[in-house]
């Protein structure tokens, strides 16, 4: 002989809010999961705090830096001539030695430096906007 099944005051709540029909038509519905099936990042949850919240001014210089680093070809398209992203580069990478020894604020780090003549070729093999 059996009795009813147990079921948990957190059961009961789903139970009942699924035959009141709270869980049909929600956002993202039969779509999927963002992320799903893609590399796993330890960071994904700040990330996209940091993203929600928009606190990337608000970052630690370390942070900041790999931020930096993740858009490093957008940072290097806002300099005009080799000079400059070869100045940025060298500045970018003593940055990254700072950050290294842990001598940059913030939660410690450990960052490759960037290979200055890879990311000049880059940087010359990118589409030309039209000058005004």
């Amino acid at each position: 002989m059996t009795g009813p099944a147990y079921e948990s005051a957190f059961d009961r709540q789903i139970r009942e809010a699924e035959e009141r029909g709270d869980f049909k038509d929600l956002p993202g519905k039969g779509k999927p999961i963002p992320g799903a099936g893609g590399h796993y990042d330890e960071d994904w949850w700040l990330k996209q705090w940091i993203a929600r919240e928009n606190l990337t001014g608000l970052l630690p210089p370390s942070l900041a830096l790999r931020k930096e680093i993740e858009e490093l070809d957008m940072m290097l398209a806002r300099r005009n001539n080799e000079e400059a992203v070869r100045a940025y580069l060298a500045d970018l990478n003593a940055r990254i030695i700072k950050a290294n020894r842990g001598m940059l604020d913030g939660p410690p780090v450990v960052l490759q430096k960037v290979d200055a003549d890879a990311a000049v070729e880059r940087w010359r093999s990118r589409p030309q906007r039209p000058r005004d």
